[in-house]
Protein backbone atom coordinates (compact mmCIF):
# COMPACT_ATOMS: atom_id res chain seq x y z
CA UNK A 1 0.00 0.00 0.00
CA UNK A 2 1.02 3.64 -0.33
CA UNK A 3 2.19 5.57 2.74
CA UNK A 4 3.67 9.02 3.21
CA UNK A 5 6.76 8.65 5.38
CA UNK A 6 9.20 11.02 7.02
CA UNK A 7 12.83 9.90 6.54
CA UNK A 8 14.49 12.96 8.11
CA UNK A 9 13.94 16.64 8.76
CA UNK A 10 11.73 17.96 5.92
CA UNK A 11 12.27 14.74 3.97
CA UNK A 12 8.84 13.32 3.11
CA UNK A 13 8.51 10.48 0.59
CA UNK A 14 5.52 8.65 -0.84
CA UNK A 15 6.53 4.99 -0.49
CA UNK A 16 5.22 1.46 -0.88
CA UNK A 17 4.90 -0.45 2.41
CA UNK A 18 3.34 -3.72 3.49
CA UNK A 19 -0.38 -3.45 4.25
CA UNK A 20 -1.54 -4.41 7.75
CA UNK A 21 -2.72 -7.95 8.47
CA UNK A 22 -6.35 -8.79 9.13
CA UNK A 23 -7.51 -7.07 12.32
CA UNK A 24 -7.15 -9.07 15.51
CA UNK A 25 -9.70 -9.48 18.32
CA UNK A 26 -11.07 -6.12 19.39
CA UNK A 27 -9.54 -4.37 16.37
CA UNK A 28 -10.86 -2.81 13.18
CA UNK A 29 -9.13 -2.02 9.91
CA UNK A 30 -9.75 1.47 8.51
CA UNK A 31 -9.48 2.49 4.87
CA UNK A 32 -8.17 6.05 5.26
CA UNK A 33 -9.88 8.62 3.02
CA UNK A 34 -8.74 12.02 4.31
CA UNK A 35 -6.01 13.38 6.60
CA UNK A 36 -6.07 16.76 8.35
CA UNK A 37 -2.89 18.84 8.67
CA UNK A 38 -1.99 20.43 12.00
CA UNK A 39 0.96 22.16 13.62
CA UNK A 40 1.96 18.91 15.28
CA UNK A 41 2.70 17.72 11.72
CA UNK A 42 4.82 20.83 11.16
CA UNK A 43 6.77 20.14 14.36
CA UNK A 44 7.49 16.59 13.24
CA UNK A 45 8.40 17.78 9.74
CA UNK A 46 10.91 20.24 11.24
CA UNK A 47 12.48 17.51 13.36
CA UNK A 48 11.01 18.69 16.67
CA UNK A 49 9.80 15.24 17.76
CA UNK A 50 11.25 13.54 20.80
CA UNK A 51 13.40 10.45 21.32
CA UNK A 52 10.48 8.03 21.03
CA UNK A 53 10.33 8.60 17.29
CA UNK A 54 11.83 6.04 14.94
CA UNK A 55 12.34 6.86 11.26
CA UNK A 56 11.02 6.32 8.71
CA UNK A 57 7.69 7.33 10.24
CA UNK A 58 4.30 7.42 8.53
CA UNK A 59 2.93 10.92 9.13
CA UNK A 60 -0.60 12.19 9.78
CA UNK A 61 -2.18 12.70 13.21
CA UNK A 62 -5.80 13.33 12.21
CA UNK A 63 -7.93 11.40 9.74
CA UNK A 64 -11.24 9.95 8.64
CA UNK A 65 -12.10 6.86 6.66
CA UNK A 66 -14.33 3.81 6.63
CA UNK A 67 -14.27 0.37 8.19
CA UNK A 68 -12.64 -2.14 5.82
CA UNK A 69 -12.61 -5.16 8.14
CA UNK A 70 -13.71 -6.04 11.68
CA UNK A 71 -11.96 -8.35 14.13
CA UNK A 72 -13.57 -10.76 16.57
CA UNK A 73 -15.62 -9.41 19.50
CA UNK A 74 -16.07 -5.95 17.96
CA UNK A 75 -19.57 -4.58 18.43
CA UNK A 76 -21.25 -1.49 17.00
CA UNK A 77 -19.01 -1.16 13.94
CA UNK A 78 -19.50 -2.78 10.55
CA UNK A 79 -17.69 -2.86 7.23
CA UNK A 80 -18.43 0.33 5.33
CA UNK A 81 -19.15 2.50 8.37
CA UNK A 82 -17.57 5.99 8.12
CA UNK A 83 -15.32 6.56 11.13
CA UNK A 84 -12.80 8.86 12.77
CA UNK A 85 -9.82 7.36 14.66
CA UNK A 86 -8.45 8.81 17.87
CA UNK A 87 -4.98 10.28 17.38
CA UNK A 88 -3.16 8.71 20.32
CA UNK A 89 -2.58 5.08 21.23
CA UNK A 90 -3.83 5.06 24.80
CA UNK A 91 -3.73 2.09 27.16
CA UNK A 92 -7.46 1.83 27.87
CA UNK A 93 -6.71 0.50 31.37
CA UNK A 94 -5.50 3.36 33.58
CA UNK A 95 -7.85 5.44 35.71
CA UNK A 96 -7.84 8.35 33.26
CA UNK A 97 -8.82 6.09 30.34
CA UNK A 98 -11.52 4.35 32.38
CA UNK A 99 -12.98 7.73 33.33
CA UNK A 100 -13.03 8.98 29.75
CA UNK A 101 -10.11 11.40 30.19
CA UNK A 102 -8.26 9.80 27.29
CA UNK A 103 -5.79 12.64 26.74
CA UNK A 104 -4.49 12.13 30.30
CA UNK A 105 -3.68 8.44 29.77
CA UNK A 106 -0.98 7.36 32.22
CA UNK A 107 0.57 4.82 29.83
CA UNK A 108 0.07 6.34 26.37
CA UNK A 109 2.31 4.85 23.67
CA UNK A 110 2.44 8.12 21.76
CA UNK A 111 0.73 10.38 19.26
CA UNK A 112 0.00 8.91 15.84
CA UNK A 113 2.07 10.53 13.11
CA UNK A 114 4.47 12.07 15.64
CA UNK A 115 5.79 9.25 17.84
CA UNK A 116 4.08 6.33 16.11
CA UNK A 117 3.13 5.60 12.51
CA UNK A 118 0.20 7.82 11.61
CA UNK A 119 -2.73 7.89 9.23
CA UNK A 120 -1.22 9.02 5.90
CA UNK A 121 -1.49 5.50 4.49
CA UNK A 122 -4.19 3.50 2.79
CA UNK A 123 -5.08 1.16 5.66
CA UNK A 124 -4.50 1.14 9.39
CA UNK A 125 -5.49 -1.26 12.20
CA UNK A 126 -6.62 0.16 15.54
CA UNK A 127 -8.41 -0.99 18.68
CA UNK A 128 -12.13 -0.48 18.10
CA UNK A 129 -12.35 1.49 21.36
CA UNK A 130 -10.34 4.27 19.65
CA UNK A 131 -12.74 4.65 16.73
CA UNK A 132 -15.82 6.89 16.54
CA UNK A 133 -18.61 6.37 14.03
CA UNK A 134 -19.44 9.40 11.87
CA UNK A 135 -23.10 10.51 11.79
CA UNK A 136 -24.98 10.90 8.53
CA UNK A 137 -24.49 14.05 6.50
CA UNK A 138 -20.81 14.49 7.42
CA UNK A 139 -18.35 13.73 4.61
CA UNK A 140 -14.82 12.37 4.95
CA UNK A 141 -13.11 15.76 4.57
CA UNK A 142 -15.28 17.35 7.27
CA UNK A 143 -14.95 14.32 9.55
CA UNK A 144 -11.16 14.44 9.24
CA UNK A 145 -11.26 17.71 11.20
CA UNK A 146 -12.81 16.08 14.30
CA UNK A 147 -9.83 14.23 15.73
CA UNK A 148 -7.68 17.26 16.43
CA UNK A 149 -9.11 20.57 15.19
CA UNK A 150 -12.75 20.39 16.28
CA UNK A 151 -12.06 18.01 19.15
CA UNK A 152 -9.34 20.27 20.53
CA UNK A 153 -11.60 23.33 20.39
CA UNK A 154 -14.52 21.46 21.98
CA UNK A 155 -12.23 20.37 24.83
CA UNK A 156 -10.69 23.82 25.26
CA UNK A 157 -13.88 25.85 25.24
CA UNK A 158 -16.27 23.62 27.11
CA UNK A 159 -14.29 21.16 29.26
CA UNK A 160 -11.56 23.59 30.28
CA UNK A 161 -12.60 27.25 29.81
CA UNK A 162 -16.22 26.41 30.71
CA UNK A 163 -17.45 28.96 28.17
CA UNK A 164 -21.04 29.99 28.86
CA UNK A 165 -23.70 31.46 26.55
CA UNK A 166 -23.50 35.25 26.40
CA UNK A 167 -19.89 35.52 27.58
CA UNK A 168 -17.14 37.35 25.70
CA UNK A 169 -14.13 35.62 24.18
CA UNK A 170 -10.95 36.62 22.38
CA UNK A 171 -9.90 34.05 19.79
CA UNK A 172 -6.26 34.44 18.83
CA UNK A 173 -5.32 33.71 15.19
CA UNK A 174 -8.91 33.52 14.04
CA UNK A 175 -7.93 32.40 10.55
CA UNK A 176 -6.34 29.14 11.68
CA UNK A 177 -8.06 25.78 11.63
CA UNK A 178 -8.79 25.85 15.35
CA UNK A 179 -9.38 29.61 15.35
CA UNK A 180 -12.16 29.35 12.78
CA UNK A 181 -13.71 26.47 14.71
CA UNK A 182 -13.55 28.47 17.96
CA UNK A 183 -15.28 31.46 16.37
CA UNK A 184 -18.11 29.27 15.06
CA UNK A 185 -18.56 27.29 18.29
CA UNK A 186 -18.58 30.43 20.46
CA UNK A 187 -21.04 32.25 18.21
CA UNK A 188 -23.30 29.19 18.17
CA UNK A 189 -23.98 29.70 21.89
CA UNK A 190 -24.41 33.47 21.65
CA UNK A 191 -21.00 34.71 22.78
CA UNK A 192 -19.48 38.04 21.79
CA UNK A 193 -16.39 37.13 19.78
CA UNK A 194 -13.24 39.21 19.40
CA UNK A 195 -10.55 37.80 17.13
CA UNK A 196 -7.12 38.65 15.74
CA UNK A 197 -6.04 38.16 12.13
CA UNK A 198 -2.95 38.99 10.09
CA UNK A 199 -4.58 40.82 7.18
CA UNK A 200 -7.82 42.48 6.13
CA UNK A 201 -8.85 39.69 3.77
CA UNK A 202 -8.82 37.24 6.68
CA UNK A 203 -10.68 39.83 8.70
CA UNK A 204 -13.58 39.88 6.25
CA UNK A 205 -13.75 36.10 6.31
CA UNK A 206 -13.73 36.09 10.12
CA UNK A 207 -16.62 38.55 10.17
CA UNK A 208 -18.51 36.30 7.77
CA UNK A 209 -18.11 33.47 10.30
CA UNK A 210 -19.73 35.64 12.96
CA UNK A 211 -16.85 37.41 14.72
CA UNK A 212 -18.18 40.63 16.25
CA UNK A 213 -14.86 42.48 16.47
CA UNK A 214 -11.88 41.76 14.21
CA UNK A 215 -8.41 43.17 14.93
CA UNK A 216 -5.57 43.17 12.42
CA UNK A 217 -2.64 42.58 14.76
CA UNK A 218 -0.17 43.83 12.16
CA UNK A 219 -1.77 47.29 12.24
CA UNK A 220 -3.05 47.61 15.83
CA UNK A 221 -2.05 46.38 19.26
CA UNK A 222 -4.75 43.83 19.86
CA UNK A 223 -4.63 44.20 23.65
CA UNK A 224 -5.26 47.95 23.37
CA UNK A 225 -8.16 47.40 21.00
CA UNK A 226 -9.79 44.74 23.17
CA UNK A 227 -9.53 46.93 26.24
CA UNK A 228 -10.94 49.90 24.32
CA UNK A 229 -13.83 47.89 22.89
CA UNK A 230 -14.69 46.41 26.30
CA UNK A 231 -14.34 49.82 28.02
CA UNK A 232 -11.26 48.50 29.85
CA UNK A 233 -13.29 45.67 31.37
CA UNK A 234 -11.71 42.82 29.38
CA UNK A 235 -13.14 39.53 28.12
CA UNK A 236 -14.27 36.48 30.04
CA UNK A 237 -12.14 34.00 28.08
CA UNK A 238 -9.04 34.08 25.89
CA UNK A 239 -8.49 31.24 23.43
CA UNK A 240 -4.69 31.17 23.11
CA UNK A 241 -2.49 29.01 20.92
CA UNK A 242 0.14 31.37 19.51
CA UNK A 243 2.59 31.60 22.41
CA UNK A 244 5.19 34.26 23.24
CA UNK A 245 4.09 36.70 20.52
CA UNK A 246 0.66 37.10 22.11
CA UNK A 247 0.86 35.66 25.63
CA UNK A 248 1.22 38.78 27.77
CA UNK A 249 -1.14 40.74 25.55
CA UNK A 250 -3.68 37.95 25.96
CA UNK A 251 -3.44 38.25 29.74
CA UNK A 252 -4.02 42.00 29.50
CA UNK A 253 -7.24 41.30 27.58
CA UNK A 254 -8.76 39.30 30.45
CA UNK A 255 -11.21 40.76 32.94
CA UNK A 256 -10.59 40.15 36.64
CA UNK A 257 -11.13 36.46 37.28
CA UNK A 258 -10.98 35.75 33.55
CA UNK A 259 -9.94 32.39 32.06
CA UNK A 260 -7.19 31.78 29.55
CA UNK A 261 -7.00 28.38 27.87
CA UNK A 262 -4.03 27.45 25.70
CA UNK A 263 -3.24 24.49 23.47
CA UNK A 264 -0.27 25.70 21.45
CA UNK A 265 2.91 27.72 21.14
CA UNK A 266 3.54 28.20 17.45
CA UNK A 267 5.69 31.30 18.02
CA UNK A 268 7.99 29.69 20.63
CA UNK A 269 7.87 27.76 23.87
CA UNK A 270 9.00 30.16 26.62
CA UNK A 271 7.52 33.36 28.07
CA UNK A 272 8.13 35.76 30.93
CA UNK A 273 5.04 36.95 32.76
CA UNK A 274 4.05 39.19 35.63
CA UNK A 275 3.13 36.97 38.58
CA UNK A 276 1.65 39.87 40.54
CA UNK A 277 -0.73 40.47 37.65
CA UNK A 278 -1.62 36.77 37.68
CA UNK A 279 -2.62 36.57 41.33
CA UNK A 280 -3.96 40.12 41.79
CA UNK A 281 -6.28 39.77 38.80
CA UNK A 282 -7.12 36.19 39.85
CA UNK A 283 -6.66 34.82 36.36
CA UNK A 284 -7.28 31.14 35.71
CA UNK A 285 -4.86 29.66 33.16
CA UNK A 286 -5.46 26.17 31.81
CA UNK A 287 -3.29 24.08 29.53
CA UNK A 288 -5.17 21.91 27.07
CA UNK A 289 -3.74 19.16 24.86
CA UNK A 290 -5.72 17.22 22.30
CA UNK A 291 -9.14 16.04 23.36
CA UNK A 292 -11.16 13.23 24.88
CA UNK A 293 -12.80 10.67 22.61
CA UNK A 294 -16.12 12.09 23.81
CA UNK A 295 -15.12 15.47 22.37
CA UNK A 296 -14.76 13.87 18.95
CA UNK A 297 -18.33 12.57 19.19
CA UNK A 298 -19.56 15.99 20.31
CA UNK A 299 -17.71 17.63 17.42
CA UNK A 300 -19.14 15.24 14.84
CA UNK A 301 -22.63 15.84 16.21
CA UNK A 302 -22.12 19.59 15.75
CA UNK A 303 -21.01 19.01 12.17
CA UNK A 304 -24.13 16.90 11.53
CA UNK A 305 -26.21 19.79 12.87
CA UNK A 306 -24.61 22.21 10.41
CA UNK A 307 -21.62 23.63 12.31
CA UNK A 308 -19.08 22.52 9.72
CA UNK A 309 -15.32 23.12 9.51
CA UNK A 310 -13.88 25.93 7.41
CA UNK A 311 -11.80 24.29 4.67
CA UNK A 312 -8.91 26.26 3.19
CA UNK A 313 -7.40 23.68 0.83
CA UNK A 314 -7.82 20.02 -0.12
CA UNK A 315 -4.73 18.44 -1.69
CA UNK A 316 -3.70 14.99 -2.91
CA UNK A 317 -1.54 12.94 -0.54
CA UNK A 318 1.58 13.58 -2.64
CA UNK A 319 1.27 17.33 -1.88
CA UNK A 320 1.32 16.87 1.93
CA UNK A 321 4.63 18.80 2.20
CA UNK A 322 3.16 21.66 0.17
CA UNK A 323 0.28 21.79 2.63
CA UNK A 324 2.69 21.92 5.58
CA UNK A 325 4.57 24.80 3.96
CA UNK A 326 1.29 26.66 3.48
CA UNK A 327 0.43 26.03 7.13
CA UNK A 328 3.85 27.30 8.25
CA UNK A 329 3.45 30.47 6.18
CA UNK A 330 0.20 31.36 8.01
CA UNK A 331 -1.33 32.15 4.62
CA UNK A 332 -4.26 29.96 5.47
CA UNK A 333 -7.88 30.44 6.50
CA UNK A 334 -9.31 27.26 7.96
CA UNK A 335 -8.13 23.68 7.59
CA UNK A 336 -5.78 22.09 5.08
CA UNK A 337 -6.48 18.45 4.26
CA UNK A 338 -5.17 15.76 1.95
CA UNK A 339 -7.22 12.96 0.43
CA UNK A 340 -6.27 9.40 -0.41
Amino acid sequence: MQALQLFGDRDLRLTEVEPPPAPGPGEVQIRVRAVGLNFIDVWGFRGMAFAKRKLPLTVGAEAAGEIAAVGESVEGLSVGDPVVPYGALTCGRCRACREGRDNLCEDVSGVMGFHLDGFAREWVNLPARLVVKVPGGVDHVQAACAGIAFGTVQHMLFDNARLEPGESILVQAGGSGIGTAAIKMAKAIGCTVYTTVGDDAKGEKARALGADHVINYREERFEGEVRRLTKRKGVDVVFEHVGPETWNGSLLCLKRGGRLVTCGSTSGVSVQMNLMQLFQQQYRITGSFGCRIANMRESLDKMAEGLTPVIDTVLPLADFAQGLERLESRKVFGKILVTL
